[in-house]
Parts: C-alpha cells; sequence; structure tokens
C-alpha cells in the first residue's frame, strides 16, 4: 500500500509544486540528486571517480509538450557530455525518449537523441535510453533498432525492467543482437496483466534475467541494491567463471554509499545513476516506491545533517 501511494505521488503535480518550494524537501532530495545544473552534475561525477566509482549522468524530467522543451534538454545534454569530457571523466549519460520529444514527433526525438548519442561517440562515451512506463516499451524498443542501433550499436544501449511479464523475451532478442542492457526492477505503477504485483515475484524475474545476461549479454549493467541479489551474482560470476569486467553493478546516487564502496574494494565495477536538475520530485518518489524502508533511512540523515548546518 505504501509503494502504491508512493507511485500515485510522484504523478501528482500539486505535490510537487508544493515539494519545489519546500526547504525540508528540498534538503531531503539532495542526498538523491546532485543539484540542480550541469556544473553540479559533473562534479558529483569526478567526486564518484575519486571514490573509485563509475557514473551515468542523468537529465531529470520527461513528457515534455513543446518541441523547444525537447531542443532544450537536447542542448543540456550536448553540454554534460562536452563537460564530462574535458574534466577527462568517462562520458556516460542516459536519456528518456519522451524528454526528447518521442511524444510530440518520433523525427524531433530521432534528431536530438542522435545528436546526444553521436556527441558521446566522438568522445568514445555511452548513452543509455532510459526505460519509461509500459506503453513506452516496445516504441523504445523499436526506436533503439531503428534509429539509433544501425549506426552506434556499440555507443547507445537500453533498460529492461524485471517487473513486466514481457522482459524474458526482450532480454533474448537483445542478447541475440548484442545490445548493452541495464536490468533494474522497475519503479512504475502497472497493472497486473502487465506486470508482476508481488515483489517476490519481480525479484525472483530480476535473478533469471541478470543471470542471462551475465552469461550471454553484452557488458550488461545489473542495477540492484539487494544485498541478497547481489550476492548471488558475485556467486554466479565465480562459478560460471565470468570475469569482473565483463558486466558492472549499477547503483543510485545517493543510495547504499558504503555498499558502493565495499564491492569496487572487492574488485567489482559499480557505476552510479547520477541525476540532477530541477524535476527531481517525481524521481525521488519512484525511487522511495522501489523500497519504502528507505524512507526512516533517508529522513534520519536529511535530520542530522539539518542540525549540522545550522
Amino acid at each position: 500500500m505504501l509503494r502504491t501511494g508512493l507511485l500515485w505521488l510522484s504523478e501528482s503535480k500539486g505535490m510537487r509544486e508544493f515539494a519545489r518550494t519546500n526547504g525540508f524537501a528540498r534538503r531531503f532530495a539532495r542526498r538523491f540528486v546532485a543539484g540542480d545544473t550541469v556544473a553540479e552534475g559533473v562534479a558529483a561525477v569526478s567526486a564518484l571517480r575519486a571514490r573509485g566509482l563509475a557514473a551515468t549522468l542523468d537529465l531529470l524530467g520527461e513528457a515534455v509538450a513543446e518541441p523547444a522543451e525537447a531542443e532544450a534538454a537536447r542542448d543540456v545534454y550536448l553540454d554534460a557530455v562536452d563537460r564530462l569530457a574535458a574534466a577527462g571523466l568517462e562520458v556516460n549519460v542516459s536519456v528518456k525518449l519522451t524528454q526528447m520529444g518521442f511524444d510530440i514527433d518520433e523525427a524531433l526525438c530521432a534528431r536530438n537523441v542522435r545528436a546526444i548519442v553521436e556527441r558521446a561517440a566522438r568522445h568514445g562515451g555511452f548513452v543509455r535510453l532510459d526505460m519509461e512506463q509500459s506503453a513506452y516499451t516496445q516504441r523504445t524498443l523499436d526506436f533503439h533498432a531503428r534509429q539509433v542501433a544501425p549506426d552506434f550499436r556499440a555507443h547507445c544501449g537500453v533498460v529492461i525492467q524485471s517487473a513486466l511479464r514481457r522482459s524474458a523475451e526482450d532480454v533474448e532478442q537483445l542478447v541475440r543482437h548484442g545490445v548493452r542492457v541495464r536490468l533494474c526492477k522497475g519503479a512504475y505503477l502497472e497493472p497486473p496483466a502487465v506486470a508482476y504485483p508481488d515483489k517476490a515475484d519481480v525479484d525472483r524475474a530480476f535473478v533469471r534475467l541478470m543471470g542471462r545476461l551475465m552469461a550471454h549479454g553484452t557488458y550488461p549493467g545489473i542495477a540492484t541494491h539487494d544485498e541478497r541479489i547481489l550476492a548471488h551474482a558475485k556467486a554466479f560470476a565465480r562459478a560460471r567463471g565470468i570475469a569482473a569486467d565483463r558486466f558492472e553493478f549499477q547503483m543510485l546516487y545517493g543510495v547504499r554509499r558504503d555498499l558502493q564502496e565495499r564491492l569496487v574494494a572487492d574488485g567489482w565495477r559499480v557505476r552510479v545513476y547520477v541525476p540532477f536538475g530541477s524535476f527531481w520530485y517525481p524521481y525521488l518518489m519512484r525511487r522511495l516506491a522501489e523500497r519504502p524502508a528507505n524512507i526512516v533511512f533517508i529522513l534520519g540523515n536529511v535530520a542530522r545533517e539539518g542540525v549540522a548546518g545550522r
């Protein structure tokens, strides 16, 4: 029930406006979000590299309604790519198609996305097409196959959500075509006919898909903070002789920093998803919905940081 409520709140425009102007909410968000600007995002990536962690930079926002908004988001990404390269950092960004104009005009979206991928490829970088609600799953996979993969297969990948019932078939297709996949559990409220309603089923699906990708995929990203699943992945890799450089673990900015550093110390590759921008409220609500136990943990940290900052 709590997860359902948080996902509902993520879509509430009234709550979003309240959160944007509330000081406590903004302090709460700063654990998960690097800041509002490209410069803050790049600074966070640099700080992560100093700790031995890779990063992917993501401009928050989705479902733009005007071409000018999509083009403005594209320009922010181009700036981010250039700044990462100029700072000597790995160029790795994550992009939502609806932020690039997917619901306005696919040709517009394709121009914007290809501009970002071309710029990233010029710097030897990588772009991940993020996955949104299930209504976009097939459209996103088709867009990647048609608009990006023919020219930039090595520089652009996709995301698969284990919560969706269709994902096993999608993974088979992507493995067959050598597409780089980020596997996550999924953070959108979906009908039971489309997605598993029970967390245990989502977890089991994640483990099955993870095994397939680790054994046969092209440098998959295993996106989870679940220590049981992480332990299973490490044991699976050792048992199958899968080298640590054939995949990476991926985690969220501000979540289980202790675990991130422990994995790196043990010789595993870890990438942190670093969001920035002003549209942090829906993102934050979905992150809390993925694991509602984070609420108590984060509230305690925000309260301590607030006291220390006085």
